[in-house]
């Protein structure tokens, strides 16, 4: 009787291992049959990209002009104290005119020695040569000119890169991209509409911008002229544009 229950125990336990293998079987087949009505052209899962395109012009609010005082000698001390006291007079002045401190910086200090190269004698010290450069920042454009007639008045040496730019581009860019998504969205439904096909879940944004600056940027060497009244370019500022483009994703249904 034992001998019959064992028999019967191992019996179940066989049949309940050849169901399950069973089941493996026709889950395999099952998953295969899936994957190939999957790749059946028609049946995977379609994407519709689109991308558009926002612009916005907007005018410049920030110019920047570099002013360099330039001293050569052969005394570093006198050079410095002579270059010191025209910088110091120079931003006085420039403050004078409503100019923030922060606005006014100092981004080059350099003295270094000079030599003439002659055939006879080779390398000959000459001196030493000191430039002090201030980067200043301008809001009110019409200060341009009286910061450069104070520069001349003070014997500034160089006048350069006279820029404009925009100090906040932030709701330039979110302008540029909200025409962006518009016409984005439009080309899709234009594109559904044509075709017959149906626009699902929009699945992925893509975003990107780019400032693109027409500056206008004003070069020039201003020698010693002793002070006096020097007439001043008019300088225009421009316009910046920034561009936006964004892609969208869409499920077809």
């Amino acid at each position: 009787m034992e001998e019959e229950t064992k028999k019967i125990e191992l019996s179940n336990r066989l049949f309940n291992l050849a169901v399950v293998i069973i089941l493996i079987v026709v889950l395999s087949v099952i998953g295969g049959l899936v994957y190939k009505f999957k790749t059946i052209p028609g049946n995977t899962p379609q994407e519709l990209s689109v991308s558009g395109e926002g612009k916005v012009y907007v005018i410049p609010d920030l110019a920047t002009i570099d002013l360099s005082m330039v001293n050569e000698g052969k005394d570093i001390q006198d050079i410095i104290k002579k270059n010191t006291e025209a910088m110091n007079g120079l931003i006085g002045d420039i403050k004078g005119l409503g100019i923030d401190e922060k606005d006014i910086k100092t981004t080059q200090y350099n003295l270094a020695p000079q030599y003439n190269w002659t055939e006879d004698k080779g390398q000959i010290f000459i001196g030493y040569k000191l430039t002090n450069t201030i980067l200043v920042s301008i809001r009110d454009f019409t200060k341009i000119g009286d910061v450069l007639a104070k520069a001349n008045d003070r014997g500034t040496n160089l006048i350069g890169n006279i820029s404009f730019s925009i100090e906040y581009l932030e709701k330039a860019q979110q302008e540029a991209r909200i025409q962006a998504i518009k016409k984005a969205k439009q080309k899709a439904e234009d594109i559904a509409k044509s075709s017959g096909i149906k626009l699902g879940k929009l699945i992925n944004v893509q975003d990107s911008y780019s400032p693109r600056y027409y500056d206008s940027v004003y070069k020039s060497e201003v020698a010693q002229l002793g002070g006096g009244v020097v007439p001043t370019p008019q300088i225009q500022s421009g316009q910046q544009e920034v561009d936006s483009t964004v892609i969208l994703i869409y499920r077809v249904k």
